[in-house]
């Protein structure tokens, strides 16, 4: 009987069940945890949800505004990607989210656009901040969740009449700085300025010298000469390329081995490579024929220069994604968009701008021809290709012609 006692005794000491243990928790509430558990669950939301914690409660609106939940969000290892759109009329204020698959229209002003005169367009973006520049050459870095703003200082450069070839964005590994560098001159006399926001200054401009190592890359063409040929339609067309203003200084940044690359195009098409490094810089080799009608975009995905191409053969469009091998110095195809879509652009004299993120890549087609206009997603894991919704604005449809990838994060400093 004893023994019958002490088993129903430890009987009344088992743990509760897993239904119990749920309803339990149903019944906390967020007003129970303390300041610091707040801050990092709400750190956890998507950057949408920022704007409207604020709106929540009085509580909640505090958080917002706390130094130690700006440093729980930097504390996230990553945020799904936004693409900051930019349509022909320059009017920046949408962007696409990755995570919700949807347009978000910016709940505030960027300080540019409340300066019509300032006539500034996007030209680099990295971590969570896009550079912008004004018609003046001058240079602003906005946080384009938040609104905080920085203009730079003035760039003073040994030749103020120099070409302008390319402007990429690195941030550091914690997003607390980033360096702006700028590439100027006309091949092969290059030079490059960095601006670095640690110390709020450039630093002295470097002269880029052409890498004549035998391991170099070597380029078909020394790509400071303009060659002419006639299209399919019989037009004589000019191998400088037009690029659309956004896109104009198109580059992209690497870090490999510890030694910063940026890469560009040049008028010709071909790609330059700067090692900021070394203070020298190579081409790539063409990777189609100078007479070859296309339209390319240089992009990064992850710490990897790739190329975009949109080329048109045998009465069909097509559009690849290429990267160059180091090991047999050659282009190899890593994705395509299947014919049925790209076949779409054909005879249309479409235009690609192009911005990579992570494994994704968003692609906007225009074609003067056919005024046509879409934006779409490349999966480079799956070779996924997706044609993103129109986004309309008073009842119309949005049209973009380039975009720039950055991850939404509201603690990015400027």
């Amino acid at each position: 009987m004893e023994r019958d006692q002490g088993w129903a005794s430890k009987k009344t000491r088992k743990r509760k069940l897993p239904e119990e243990e749920d309803r339990g928790m149903l019944d906390l509430s967020f007003d129970e945890l303390n300041q610091d558990l707040l801050e990092k669950v709400l750190a956890w939301l998507p950057t949408s949800s920022f704007c409207r914690l604020r709106s929540v409660c009085k509580r909640w609106s505090c958080v917002a505004e706390s130094a130690t939940f700006l440093l729980a969000c930097s504390q996230i290892p990553s945020r799904d990607p936004w693409f900051f759109m930019v349509d022909p009329n320059l009017d920046q204020s949408i962007v696409f989210d990755t995570a919700e698959k949807n347009w978000k229209n910016l709940n505030h002003s960027l300080h540019l656009q409340q300066n019509p005169g300032h006539n500034s367009i996007p030209v680099a973006a990295s971590g969570g901040l896009i550079c912008f520049r004004t018609v003046s050459g001058e240079f602003v870095v906005c946080n384009p969740v938040t609104g905080a703003y920085r203009e730079l200082p003035p760039v003073c450069t040994t030749n103020q009449s120099q070409t302008l070839d390319a402007i990429a964005m690195v941030s550091s590994a914690n997003r607390s700085s980033y360096k702006l560098v700028l590439v100027c001159g006309d091949l092969p006399n290059l030079s490059a300025k960095v601006y670095d926001s640690g110390t709020n200054q450039w630093e002295e401009e470097i002269t880029l010298i052409r890498n004549t190592n035998r391991n170099s890359l070597e380029s078909e063409s020394s790509g400071d000469e303009t060659l002419y040929f006639l299209s399919k339609a019989g037009d004589v067309v000019a191998t400088n390329m037009q690029r659309s203003p956004s896109k104009q200084y198109s580059s992209v940044i690497t870090v490999k081995d510890g030694e910063e690359i940026i890469y560009f195009l040049s008028s010709t098409g071909t790609v330059v490579a700067c090692n900021l490094a070394k203070k020298c810089f190579s081409e790539y080799p063409r990777l189609l024929p100078l007479y070859f009608e296309y339209s390319i975009d240089v992009i990064e995905c992850r710490g990897e220069m790739l190329l975009v191409v949109l080329s048109e053969l045998l009465e069909s469009a097509s559009l690849r994604v290429w990267r160059f091998s180091e090991e047999n110095r050659l282009w190899h195809q890593i994705a395509v968009m299947p014919p049925a879509m790209s076949h779409e652009f054909y005879g249309g004299k479409a235009d690609i701008n192009c911005v990579g993120y992570g494994d994704q890549i968003l692609i906007c087609v225009n074609s003067t021809g056919t005024e046509f206009g879409s934006c779409f997603l490349c999966d480079l894991v799956t070779n996924g290709w997706i044609e993103l919704p129109k986004c309309f604005v008073n009842g119309k449809p949005r049209e973009f012609m380039s975009a720039f990838s950055f991850e939404p994060r509201i603690e990015a400093c400027v």
